[in-house]
């Protein structure tokens, strides 16, 4: 009997460890699968893109923050009416990401038509997790800054007009909007009232464009009328008014404008600007003339409705496929001609350029040496360099890229090495169809606002030169919330590409991380605004210094206390 009790006992307790083991072995058979498995779940999916799929009625507003405007990636759940406000402060950048992650997450694998692909390109690196993820997309800390552009509390309305003043504008779009702020500035320093800005249709572009054409006219003159006066055109039965056109000094202060440009109202009742750009200093001004600037640039100037719809419906396009770079690429005929950049194009290519800059009457330097420019960092990147750049930086082959640029010098053909790395490339005239784009044909202003909207509204923002547009957007997206933007370290970059091309560096590896280490400051946290560069003077002083539409820290953006933060 006790044996036969022993028996029992025995495989009682062999039957429990059976069954204890085959319970482990379950669990570790569900915790493999779900390690292997969970890595693919983060991996960022892309939608097949309708171009039809978008309300046309559908309309943005980029003065809104980007919590603001939730910046809804379902197409479905579009609601028209989100442009109808102006700036509010924005949030922490902390919760967009989260957002743009879920919905990053959420997309489908499809790809759309107008991207190429390669099976290499196909899969994501496995070995990138949460954190290179958060490297790569993640904002910089804001530390709390928020937009602060109201007037102080002795701020008056304006008094009355001593004269109209005239503003002929020069340059491109982003010359243009910073020009017609400094003239809203300058309308109330000399009180004066602003007759709806020109815009230039005689300089390199050639566009006929008018200034409702591009902006908001009514908007425009509505949100500054606490400000200034501003009127569509001088009034009937003024001609017997005296004239006078003006070239106001650049980089001018307020005792310039007080005191010799405003004593001309003694003569004039009409004051014509020349030109519009760099007219007024980037410092040492007052704060509300400061704050004045802010509330013309990022509240009244906006673009027209047309071009706001089209540039919704073009980020909402690159919004189908997840987080994406918007990559400014400056490697236009007029740019590399102007700028004497030759590196990588042929002898033909280059003489074709100096011609251009030999028979351009307003560009002074005609001889200029492009390796020298290119090794002093004054030259554009070029696509391969931009290709190994977001490389080393460790963006992914098939990373969905916006090439926010007009005509590329070359061609296609030029993108080659660029699309090599980066198989997702493409740009409004691949988003969108010739019917959808045929209002903004052949006006190039209207063109590059449409890059300027999808380049603001990117996840991340690379300029591949330090142009008007790149600091437009640098500091758009800086009273945004200091959205991402990595702004490229050329002389750096060029020499030690150059390094690889001589054979001096043989692990390119090496040249990564350095690459890596030398943009980890330059990725658009908040500072204040650089001052000029020591040593210099007169207007290369004023040169040197940053730009105020680059960077409206402090003057613009005031840093709030979190303990009062709702």
């Amino acid at each position: 009997m006790r044996r036969r009790r022993k028996t029992v006992v025995v495989a009682v307790v062999i039957r429990r460890v059976l069954i204890c083991a085959i319970c482990v072995m379950t669990l570790l058979c569900f915790l493999t699968v779900h390690i292997y498995v969970a890595p693919f779940n983060r991996l960022p999916r892309r939608l097949h893109l309708n171009h039809h799929n978008t309300r046309r009625g559908d309309i943005i507003d980029y003065n809104k923050s980007i919590t603001e405007q939730s910046l809804t990636r379902n197409l479905s759940r579009l609601e028209s009416n989100e442009a109808s406000t102006l700036i509010t402060k924005p949030k922490e950048n902390e919760i967009q990401y989260q957002s743009s992650i879920s919905e990053h997450i959420k997309n489908t694998e499809l790809v759309p038509p107008h991207f190429s692909t390669s099976p290499s390109s196909s899969k994501l690196n496995m070995t990138s997790g949460i954190l290179d993820f958060d490297k790569l997309w993640k904002p910089p800390p804001n530390r709390n800054f928020v937009p602060c552009v109201n007037p102080n509390p002795s701020y008056t309305s304006p008094l009355e007009s001593r004269g109209y003043l005239l503003v002929h504008t020069n340059g491109g779009l982003n010359q243009m909007r910073a020009g017609i702020c400094d003239m809203v500035a300058i309308a109330r320093i000399i009180n004066a009232t602003l007759v709806v800005p020109e815009l230039d249709k005689r300089s390199f572009w050639q566009d006929t464009s008018k200034f409702s054409d591009v902006f908001d006219e009514d908007h425009f003159i509505n949100a500054l009328s606490k400000d200034i006066r501003v009127i569509k055109k001088l009034p009937k039965g003024i001609d017997g008014l005296t004239k006078v056109v003006k070239h106001f000094k650049s980089y001018s202060g307020l005792s310039y404008y007080q005191n010799e440009i405003a004593s001309m109202w003694d003569e004039y009742k009409v004051i014509r600007a020349a030109k519009s750009d760099s007219r007024l200093a980037n410092n040492n001004l007052p704060p509300d003339i400061q704050k004045l600037r802010c509330r013309a640039c990022y509240e009244a100037l906006r673009f027209s409705t047309k071009i706001r719809s089209m540039g919704k419906l073009l980020v909402d396009r690159m919004r189908s496929y997840g987080l994406y770079i918007a990559l400014h690429l400056r490697f236009e005929k007029d740019m590399l001609a102007f700028s004497g950049c030759n590196h990588g194009l042929s002898a033909s290519e280059a003489a074709e350029l100096r011609r251009i800059r030999k028979n351009t009457a307003y560009w002074k330097v005609k001889d200029i040496d492009g390796r020298v420019q290119r090794l002093k960092g004054y030259c554009p990147l070029t696509p391969k360099e931009v290709g190994i750049l977001l490389t080393a930086l460790g963006y992914s082959s098939n990373t969905p890229i916006y090439i926010a640029a007009g005509e590329i010098y070359g061609g296609e053909s030029r993108l080659a090495d660029l699309r090599s790395r980066f198989s997702m490339l493409t740009s409004k005239e691949k988003l969108a169809t010739k019917e959808e784009l045929k209002p903004f044909m052949n006006h190039s202003t209207q063109m590059a606002a449409l890059d300027y909207i999808v380049s603001v509204e990117s996840d991340v923002f690379i300029p591949s030169y330090s142009g008007n547009m790149a600091r437009a957007v640098e500091g758009h997206r800086r009273y945004l919330g200091h959205r991402k933007t990595i702004s490229p370290d050329r002389k750096g970059i060029v020499r030690l590409i150059d390094r690889i091309g001589r054979g001096a560096e043989r692990d390119n590896r090496k040249v990564y991380e350095r690459i890596i280490d030398i943009h980890k400051t330059r990725q658009g946290s908040p500072r204040r605004r650089k001052g000029p560069v020591s040593g210099t003077k007169g207007l290369e002083r004023h040169r040197s210094e940053e730009s105020f539409y680059e960077n409206p820290l402090p003057e613009c953006l005031c840093q709030r206390d979190p303990s009062k933060a709702r």
